[in-house]
């Protein structure tokens, strides 16, 4: 609302921005106004008009008004074509002339001054429109004042004007009240013409804006008149008919069977509604939606769902049924296990009990623990709470993780040991899930990193990939590395290659680097493994509403 104020206080100005094709359009049609009263002041002084009409006190006065006044007017109208020229002089410099030209022309008459005075009540009502208030009043009150002065004039030179002062105070009046008529007229045009635009604007973003939406949304959408021509459609349904020519798309060309199911529609047979259709061997299968478009129905939209996504999504939402079942089931299962590993617990210390059983017992304990560690990782899954990034310093937090880790677990510092390629290593994640996946990948290089008859050397390393690239954490072991066709799977729940293992801690890490934004993957090299977690930078996750920084940053 601010520049419609500010347009309708200051007017035109010098420099005019604001509807100024409009503003000159308007100038255009006030010059031809004043080409037309030059004209008539052409006619009264050359024109033989009847005595009774007219009479011309200054012949020669008024010849010379005329013929000045009718050349100024068309170098002003020539003037005024040129887009370059400041729309505030001309307007001035044309008011001034006719404010100058009718004080003559009503000095060179005798009959019909009141006639050619009032011809500048117009004139100052389309100035009003273009200049300032303040400007038009000047050049109003200027006009008035002229007028007297003429009129003054006249009754001390020949004493023959028949006019009364009132006359010419209703005149000078009738200036005042038009500019002020004028000036609100334009300031209400300003404002309209402001407003006009704002919402041509926003009607034109939010064109582009449903353009968009309708062009990136994956169900198709085809908008199709009676005689089966496509007007429009999105990148969907172009993908769903196969990328057919976009010249002139016709529907039973590219979709014969979509075009009959149409027509079944329009005829009212809604047998076929749901049964999908096949448009070709390489596409997929459609199931097709109809609406009619607007009140004439000429137009028809069609929306083109592919049965691929909609059985995926159904496929993901049975997982995720799947995965609360999973959760249930892993917690009533935990009582019945805690009571069979207690039994086998006391029938291990039992002093009567037989080596061959003994073996038996210490079988299903170490199931149980197998068991026990499946039914943790699937509940810690199942009730993962949201992560919660911070900024830290990855160099640090990697020296305080391995000394944790060490006195943790009772590890020497030439099995575990820390690496660090700089001491400010940026990054956003939370702590304590970096925690978790970090703790899972060191307790397989353990397990798993060593080769026969070794122990475990592992590194845990921070550094940054490249000069500008993301910080990195990786997990580096001396083992025999892991298989290529193994490792494509590592990541998948369930799948382990210890008769002990859950399956189920490298799948839990990478679901946690995920929901940080960050990547975890394994990278094979000579001489052992290495799972590299590369991290979100922090400058493009420090601004997202939540995030808060770690003291280990600091």
């Amino acid at each position: 609302m601010s520049e419609i104020a500010q347009a309708g206080q200051d007017g035109v100005g010098d420099d005019v921005s604001t509807g100024d094709d409009a503003l000159r359009r308007e100038q255009y049609f006030f010059t031809l106004y004043r080409m037309l009263v030059a004209a008539l002041f052409a006619l009264v002084a050359f024109g033989s008009l009847p005595d009774d009409w007219v009479t011309l006190s200054r012949p020669g006065l008024a010849a010379g008004v005329a013929a000045a006044y009718l050349v100024c007017s068309l170098l002003l109208l020539l003037h005024g074509r040129r887009q370059d020229r400041p729309l505030f002089g001309q307007v001035v410099a044309g008011v001034v002339l006719d404010i100058l030209a009718t004080v003559l022309m009503v000095h060179s008459v005798t009959h019909l001054q009141t006639g050619i005075a009032m011809a500048l009540i117009v004139t100052f009502g389309a100035a009003a429109v273009l200049l300032p208030l303040r400007t038009t009043l000047v050049l109003a009150i200027a006009a008035g004042l002229l007028l007297l002065v003429e009129y003054a004039l006249a009754r001390m030179g020949t004493g023959l004007d028949r006019r009364s002062l009132i006359e010419i105070l209703v005149c000078a009046l009738g200036y005042l009240a038009m500019t002020k008529l004028g000036d609100m007229m334009g300031r209400q045009m300003r404002e309209t013409h402001v407003l006009a635009e704002q919402r041509g604007a926003e009607v034109e973003s939010l064109a582009q804006i449903n353009e968009l939406v309708i062009r990136r949304m994956r169900t198709g959408v085809l908008v199709v008149d009676v005689a089966g021509i496509v007007h429009l459609h999105n990148e969907a349904a172009w993908h769903l008919l196969g990328q057919p020519d976009t010249d002139r798309l016709v529907l039973g060309d590219v979709a014969t069977e979509l075009a009959q199911r149409l027509f079944q529609w329009r005829m009212g047979d809604e047998r076929n509604g749901d049964k999908p259709i096949h448009l070709g061997p390489d596409l997929p299968d459609i199931i097709p939606r109809f609406a009619g478009l607007g009140a004439s129905n000429e137009l028809f939209v069609i929306f083109l769902d592919d049965t691929s996504l909609v059985s995926r999504r159904a496929e993901e939402l049975t997982l995720a049924n799947l995965g609360r079942l999973s959760a249930s089931i892993a917690h009533e299962i935990r009582n019945p296990l805690a009571a069979i590993s207690y039994s086998a617990q006391l029938l291990e210390e039992s002093p009567d009990l037989p080596d061959a059983d003994r073996r038996l017992v210490e079988i299903v304990l170490n199931h149980c623990q197998r068991m026990n560690g499946i039914i943790e990782n699937v509940l810690n899954l199942s009730r993962r709470e949201r992560s919660r990034p911070e900024s830290i310093d990855a160099a640090q937090w990697v020296l305080r993780f391995v000394e944790e880790y060490r006195t943790n677990h009772y590890i020497e510092s030439t099995q575990l040991k820390a690496a660090s390629q700089g001491r400010h290593l940026n990054a956003m994640v939370d702590p304590q899930q970096l925690d978790q996946v970090v703790s899972c990948l060191v307790q397989n290089a353990i397990n798993h990193g060593h080769l026969p008859g070794e122990s475990a050397r592992i590194t845990v390393a921070a550094r940054r990939l490249g000069e500008n690239g993301p910080t990195v954490i990786e997990v580096l072991d001396r083992g025999p590395g892991i298989p290529p066709k193994v490792a494509e799977t590592i990541f998948e729940p369930f799948v382990t290659t210890h008769e002990h293992g859950t399956g189920l801690g490298l799948y839990i890490a990478r679901q946690l680097c995920d929901a940080n934004q960050a990547k975890l993957e394994y990278v094979p090299m000579a001489g052992g493994s290495c799972f590299r977690i590369t991290l979100a930078h922090a400058q493009r996750l420090e601004n997202l509403p939540g995030m808060r920084h770690s003291a280990i940053a600091r």
